[in-house]
């Protein structure tokens, strides 16, 4: 990034989450639609890498590129619940260490089914210091950009993005400063219910 942060054809941006607890942006969604219409070539959403955020961006990007590291020899074991599922690319990056070889070998072995689409999830060894494997790396994402993986995808991808949008306006009317209060009159009482409770509070904010 220190490479072309002064690239007047690159545009970087740092987003806070403001708040939101999956690691996205609220507004990622705005924010991604306003910079595709800037006709960039490429728009790479970079997560935190933890938390609910790497599964979430599957509901948001065309291509989901999991990146991982060689480090003590059984990261597929320790990959999260959900990722091997969301990955349309894999890339093995610091690929001059030891291990990465094995690391890709055992990727692709997990890999070996077809998604949907008939797409095979490529697994790519790279190095960023040594600008390795960039270009298989994009020349991949293309690809799937042209397959029936990624024809099947949009369909999803929309559904995710209104859910959202959705979602945010429909919260908006809901402070904790009044759920508060609310609370505070309606627990002490003997038939309180929280299920109820939530249900009737959700009913008069629509």
């Amino acid at each position: 990034m220190a490479e072309h942060f002064t690239n007047p054809s690159v545009f970087i941006r740092s987003l806070a989450t403001r708040g939101s607890l999956g690691g996205l942006s609220e507004k990622i969604i705005e924010i991604v639609d306003v910079i595709r219409a800037a006709k960039f070539d490429m728009i790479i959403v970079e997560t935190v890498g933890v938390g609910q955020s790497e599964v979430e961006i599957a509901g948001l990007a065309d291509t989901t590129v999991v990146v991982v590291v060689p480090e003590s020899g059984d990261e597929v074991q320790t990959l999260k619940s959900g990722i091997m599922e969301i990955a349309d690319v894999f890339v093995v990056n610091k690929s001059d260490r030891e291990g990465a070889d094995q690391l890709q070998q055992n990727l692709r072995k997990l890999m070996s089914h077809p998604k949907n689409g008939n797409w095979n999830v490529p697994v790519i060894k790279c190095s960023a210091t040594k600008n390795e494997g960039v270009e298989e790396i994009i020349s991949k994402i293309r690809e799937h950009q042209q397959s029936g993986s990624f024809s099947e995808k949009q369909a999803f991808l929309l559904t995710e993005k209104a859910y959202r949008l959705i979602q945010q306006k429909r919260m908006k009317a809901i402070h904790k400063k009044d759920l508060n209060e609310a609370l505070a009159k309606a627990a002490p009482k003997p038939d309180f219910n929280l299920y109820r409770f939530a249900d009737q509070f959700n009913k008069e904010k629509l």
